[in-house]
């Protein structure tokens, strides 16, 4: 996929199958450059040759430069007079290729490393000397040993004698290490240094340029036609929707699905937004008995997100049908979906999240796709948000997943503990928002689990609910460490939904970090 719109400026990024690509992708951005992620196996000289980029940077991977079938890279690469940096398999990859050697060591580094820098370089201007120890975040188990002609060593670890090397005539870096993590110390401003001093990047990707370029794209793709939204008043679906009644006026049409299964009083806040504030023409659909009564007794999660997502489907149909004469679907896709769609080594990637929405749609009402965020990240997409003067209220909301609470609640589904959840979610977020804390928070919600405890309230014993408590603070939402809240402002939240939440008499905080946890809990 090459952009749709245009921009002077392109970082290709290689994929070699790291979990932590879209990183790197995400601090180019950052730093006022466009930058896209395409496949090894997808690269040759006519991709190089159309895709045209500024420089070239190659991923991590889990693979062995040494294995029969790993994964390489098309020569073109290193010919086509463009600057290049290797990042870990990269790094290794970019050696291998250029005649340099490549081993397993018996000194394997995962987790943050102390590098010395030895040398200067293009890459580290402005940003180490040589005797700087920053600390680097390491993920590998071959380590280059020998040098290709025209590298030299110019950072070393204790298990990498060869952690970043360095061709400034050529313009080919190479790092054992992964700047595109946060721990990585300075890793932003180093993938910066590659862009802007070596590869000579202005940085012309601002969300003002997108937002003039997707409005054109969008009213060329639909002309005359009518846009129907799918709006479940998340981020994504929000800001799509806007942009598009930004394009197209009164040629789209949204439909809002309440499922019984969003947050207090999420129906009321979506329709004052859009109908008030944006005059956007809305369906709310109250389908709560019809989602709920199919849930009633359901325990296993996936059952649960099918459950949902098929009767979306079928609600959605009927309410579009009658609307009538829509042409195009809409929907709030992202970069990282796109991105997650294939594997690094061919072919479509294996696992595809099952409660998308929407998912499924298009075929059966037989509808074109408007996807004016697929070209962004999640941070891209609130950029955009406050761009198109959308309240903080919906572009700085917290994640929440397509099922909504079922997911929230393991165990049998039933109404009373669906209400009880809803409850003491509310309390969780609204003592979060009064401490000033939102904003600061990635992600917080309450689960209610599938046990009960012995209690005492008012000199009677009681056997009721346990409530965990959940708050992570993360950059990206692929790691994650839960917030530091002070005890006072726990211990707080824990009376206030016992007090308040009839069926819950104890409260637990969730402290696992992202891995090994994850944030949500099913």
């Amino acid at each position: 996929m090459a952009t749709s719109f245009p921009v002077s400026e392109k970082i290709l990024i290689i994929d070699f199958g790291s979990q932590v690509t879209q990183l790197i992708a995400r601090r180019i951005r950052e730093s006022g450059v466009y930058s896209e992620i395409h496949p090894c196996f997808r690269i040759d000289k006519a991709f190089i040759e159309d895709y045209a980029p500024n420089a070239i940077i190659l991923s991590g991977g889990p693979a062995s430069v040494m294995a029969d079938e790993a994964p390489t890279i098309d020569p073109i690469v290193f010919e086509c007079g463009v600057p290049v940096l290797g990042i870990c398999y990269g790094q290794q990859l970019m050696c291998h290729a250029l005649g340099g050697t490549v081993e397993d060591s018996d000194e394997q580094e995962f987790g943050r490393a102390i590098l010395e820098v030895t040398d200067h370089c293009g890459l580290f201007h402005r940003v180490w000397l040589p005797g700087t120890v920053p600390e680097v975040w390491m993920s590998h188990g071959d380590r280059v040993t020998g040098l290709p002609e025209g590298f030299r060593t110019v950072a070393t670890s204790r298990g990498a004698p060869f952690a970043a090397i360095a061709d400034d005539e050529r313009k080919f870096y190479g790092v054992q290490f992964h700047p595109e993590v946060v721990h990585t110390k300075d890793g932003s401003r180093l993938l910066s240094n590659f862009v802007h001093h070596v590869a000579g990047c202005r940085g012309d990707w601002t969300m003002a340029a997108f937002r003039d370029a997707e409005i054109k794209k969008i009213r060329a793709q639909v002309g005359d036609g009518r846009v129907i939204c799918g709006l479940s008043g998340g981020v994504d679906s929000s800001v799509a929707a806007v942009l598009i009644h930004e394009a197209i006026g009164d040629q789209l049409n949204c439909i809002f699905v309440d499922h019984g299964l969003l947050r207090q009083g999420e129906v009321e806040e979506v329709e004052k937004v859009f109908r008030d504030r944006f005059n956007i023409s809305l369906v709310v659909r109250d389908a709560k008995d019809m989602f709920l009564d199919k849930l009633d007794g359901v325990s296993d999660p996936e059952t649960k997100r099918k459950i949902i997502g098929g009767t979306f489907i079928d609600v959605f149909e009927e309410e579009a049908a009658k609307i009538g004469g829509a042409d195009f679907l809409a929907q709030g896709t992202l970069y990282p979906d796109v991105i997650e769609s294939v594997s690094p080594f061919g072919g479509p990637s294996a696992t595809i999240k099952s409660h998308h929405n929407v998912g499924g749609l298009p075929e059966r009402m037989n509808m074109k796709l408007v996807e004016p965020l697929r070209e962004l990240f999640k941070d891209e997409v609130r950029d955009l948000g406050r761009e198109l003067g959308m309240p903080h209220e919906i572009v700085g909301r917290h994640p929440f997943p397509g099922p909504g609470l079922a997911i929230r609640m393991p165990g049998d589904f039933d109404r009373e503990k669906l209400e009880m959840l809803r409850q003491a979610d509310a309390i969780y977020l609204d003592e979060i928002r009064k401490a000033g804390l939102y904003d600061s928070i990635w992600q917080a919600f309450a689960v209610l689990l599938p046990v009960r405890t012995v209690g005492v309230m008012g000199d009677a014993r009681t056997y009721e609910h346990v409530c965990a408590l959940r708050a992570v603070t993360s950059t990206d939402g692929m790691t994650a460490d839960s917030y530091p809240f002070e005890h006072a402002f726990v211990s707080g939240v824990a009376t206030r939904i016992i007090n308040e939440v009839r069926g819950i008499n104890r409260v637990v905080y969730d402290v696992t970090s992202k891995p090994p946890g994850t944030i949500e809990w099913e």
